[in-house]
């Protein structure tokens, strides 16, 4: 078993911790500092190295199950595989919890879904569009019943990838999930409802103006619209980052 020195975990927030703990394991197996066949150090053991809970030790053991890099072996221990050929793509869920993170997300989709929904223009069905207005409306609905509506806004941004006629397109944001909606991974407007009613009416106008150039088949016009809806989304984000940091100090 491979010898456990003490890493630094200088995280500004206890519930990373795990990540920042599989992390560094990860590393440390990039580095062949352990390398495949090795047994990991015991959860006792790395409890005490890492000054962490058992609780963290156990979901960091399990991110690096969950992403191949490690085994268990019943009644025998934890054990470092052989790499993968070439690792898939993956986003992981627990990262997004920083503006930072989800910025750069909201970055990917910018040059895919401004794509999406220009190919959305000029392939969508009738019924697509009418999926389309059915999200559009339940959004508003939930809106103002004073609800946060990711789910609504997801399945709008989802109809716009099943309009595009393209396999890929569907998969990835049925990949993504509503993780892929800003809201749903930072605590935005938790305690000002009127700040986040004002915010979500600003989403669904830009949502109107992307059915709109989707409906009338003007693919320039879709693609800018959505560029415009997801960057005003993260600049809004950053704004509200920045207005939380301004309360805080």
């Amino acid at each position: 078993m491979a010898e456990l020195s003490r890493p630094t975990l200088s995280l500004q927030r206890p519930e990373n911790l795990s990540v920042q703990l599989a992390k560094n394991l990860t590393e440390r197996i990039g580095r062949g500092e352990l390398q495949a066949g090795d047994k990991l150090p015991s959860e006792h053991e790395m409890v005490a190295a890492y000054g962490v809970s058992r609780t963290v030790v156990r979901e960091a053991v399990s991110h690096l199950k969950s992403s191949g890099l490690v085994a268990s072996r019943q009644g025998v221990g934890v054990f470092v595989l052989e790499p993968p050929a070439a690792a898939p793509f993956r986003i992981d869920a627990e990262e997004l919890g920083t503006v930072k993170e989800v910025i750069k997300l909201l970055e990917l989709r910018i040059s895919l879904e401004s794509e999406a929904a220009a190919l959305a223009a000029l392939r969508r069905s009738d019924e697509d569009l009418a999926k389309l207005r059915v999200a559009l409306d339940l959004m508003a609905r939930g809106i103002d019943a004073h609800e946060d509506a990711a789910d609504k806004d997801f399945l709008f941004h989802q109809g716009i990838a099943q309009a595009t006629d393209n396999h890929y397109f569907m998969e990835l944001f049925g990949y993504l999930g509503t993780m892929a909606i800003p809201r749903s991974r930072i605590g935005m407007f938790k305690s000002d409802t009127g700040a986040r009613e004002a915010y979500l009416q600003k989403v669904h106008q830009e949502h109107e103006a992307i059915f709109h150039a989707i409906a009338t088949k003007d693919a320039d016009a879709a693609s800018a619209a959505m560029r415009r809806h997801l960057s005003n989304s993260r600049n809004r984000l950053k704004a509200a980052a920045e207005s939380l940091d301004t309360s805080a100090t």
